[in-house]
């Protein structure tokens, strides 16, 4: 059975300022079960700072377009880094109370480093590929205080901690994912652009749960070797969302399941 969370509470299950627990719209998250472990919810924050986020995000595609770079390899969403958000409400993903307000929520010891992007797939993009996240990541510098959160940056390779002589850097791994869908008005089933959780995969006779990208909604999972997922592609209308991922000590993921489950890029 699905469990809710207080969403008031998680919020201020921790000494965390006013500002920051006014921001949410306090309506219950959902733990669900299948196909693998997950939190959903609708309606995360409050309406007008939801306009606020949205606005930014029109302003960003249309005075930043060029920032809008390819995510990866036959991959069709181009993404903004999270990292160029130093003010303006989108800012709010790379703070150190949303970093710990997910991993409270996610119940996972994090270390304050965390990566992603604001994404946009164009109308007609395909389906991806089912993956499950459990990746390396690497981080500049010391690892953060407790009131810190490092992101990633152009000093060193997320994937493979290529970097100058003498750049100090830390592995990862990815512990939290999320994706945070807006600036998708109006979207109605048929309308496509779905994320696609899977229990399995494997024979491809799979139907997977399709999380629609209803604006101000969002869906997290810790990320293991099960929790497969994807972009469903045809999507008739842009798709938009912010992918984020907090990270946990790579030592943690290779004692719980084994350095032969960690998807290597």
């Amino acid at each position: 059975m699905p469990q809710e969370i207080a969403a008031a509470q998680e919020t201020t299950a921790a000494a965390v300022p006013q500002w920051f627990a006014n921001l949410f719209a306090h309506r219950r998250w959902v733990r669900r079960s299948k196909p693998f472990p997950h939190v959903y919810a609708r309606d995360v924050f409050v309406p007008e700072f939801y306009a606020r986020m949205a606005e930014e995000f029109a302003r960003l595609r249309r005075e930043r377009a060029d920032a809008f770079v390819p995510v990866s390899a036959n991959y069709s969403a181009e993404g903004f880094s999270l990292a160029g958000l130093r003010d303006g409400p989108l800012a709010l993903f790379t703070s150190r109370e949303w970093h710990d307000l997910i991993a409270r929520v996610a119940r996972v010891r994090a270390t304050g480093d965390m990566d992603g992007s604001l994404h946009h797939h164009p109308p007609g993009s395909p389906y991806g590929w089912p993956h499950n996240d459990l990746n390396p990541a690497w981080f500049p510098g010391e690892a953060p205080g407790p009131a810190e959160v490092r992101l990633s940056d152009a000093t060193v390779g997320i994937k493979n901690g290529a970097r100058a002589d003498g750049v100090p850097a830390r592995e990862t791994m990815r512990a939290v994912a999320v994706l945070f869908y807006l600036a998708n008005p109006g979207w109605q089933q048929g309308d496509g652009g779905e994320t696609a959780l899977y229990e399995y995969i494997g024979d491809g006779t799979q139907q997977p749960l399709l999380v629609p990208p209803l604006d101000n909604s969002l869906i997290m999972f810790e990320c293991t070797p099960r929790t497969w997922h994807t972009f469903a592609g045809g999507n008739t209308r842009p798709r938009n969302s912010a992918v984020m991922w907090l990270h946990r000590p790579k030592s943690e993921v290779v004692q719980r399941w084994g350095d032969d489950r960690i998807e290597y890029w």
